[in-house]
C-alpha cells in the first residue's frame, strides 16, 4: 500500500477548452490535485451523491451499493490504478465472506461508488507522476494554455465548485 496514495473528492469543475466535466482527486494534505475528466452522466451520478439527493428509484451505483449489501460484500477501497494513452484505470477492491477479489472498472464509476459506500480512494503513484508527464508534454505543445490550466488546478479551493464541493 505504500505506493498508493489516499485522496478524496475534492469537487467537479467543468473543462473550460473542451466543457467536459472535471472530478478532482486530492491528497489529503490537498497538496496533490489529480484532474480525471469523466462523462456527463458520471458527473451527474457523482454530483448526485455529493449532493445527498434522493432519488425515487434507484440509479445504477445505488444498485450496486445495494447488491453488495445484500450479498454481505463490501468495497475495500477504490484504486486509481494506471493511466495509459490518456485513459484512467481503476480497480474495486472488493471483499464477499473470505473471498477477495478486484473489479477493473472506470474511475468515475469507482468513485461514484465509493462515495455512496464511503470507501476509501487510492491513487497509485505511478498514475500522479505519469498525469504529471503527460502535463508537461502538453505543456511543451502549448506552454501558456497548460501553464493556466495547472495554476487553476494548484490554486482550487473548496468554494470555487460551487455546489458540487465537498
Amino acid at each position: 500500500m505504500s505506493d498508493l496514495v489516499k485522496m478524496k473528492v475534492s469537487g467537479l469543475t467543468i473543462d473550460p477548452f473542451t466543457n467536459m466535466p472535471i472530478v478532482i482527486l486530492k491528497d489529503e494534505d490537498g497538496k496533490i490535485a489529480l484532474p480525471i475528466w469523466i462523462g456527463l452522466i458520471e458527473a451527474s451520478a457523482i454530483a448526485t451523491e455529493i449532493e445527498k439527493i434522493e432519488l425515487s428509484r434507484p440509479m445504477t451505483h445505488d444498485l450496486i451499493k445495494i447488491i453488495l449489501e445484500e450479498l454481505d460484500a463490501k468495497i475495500v477501497k477504490i484504486e486509481i490504478s494506471d493511466l495509459m494513452d490518456n485513459t484512467f484505470f481503476a480497480l474495486l477492491h472488493c471483499q464477499g465472506g473470505n473471498k477477495k477479489f478486484s473489479i477493473d472498472c472506470r474511475p468515475s464509476d469507482a468513485i461514484a461508488i465509493a462515495l455512496r459506500t464511503q470507501t476509501d480512494i487510492y491513487v497509485d503513484k505511478k498514475v500522479i507522476e505519469k498525469s504529471r508527464k503527460l502535463e508537461n508534454i502538453n505543456q511543451s505543445e502549448d506552454q501558456l494554455k497548460s501553464q493556466k490550466w495547472t495554476e487553476i488546478l494548484e490554486n482550487l479551493e473548496p468554494e470555487d465548485f460551487g455546489k458540487y464541493k465537498m
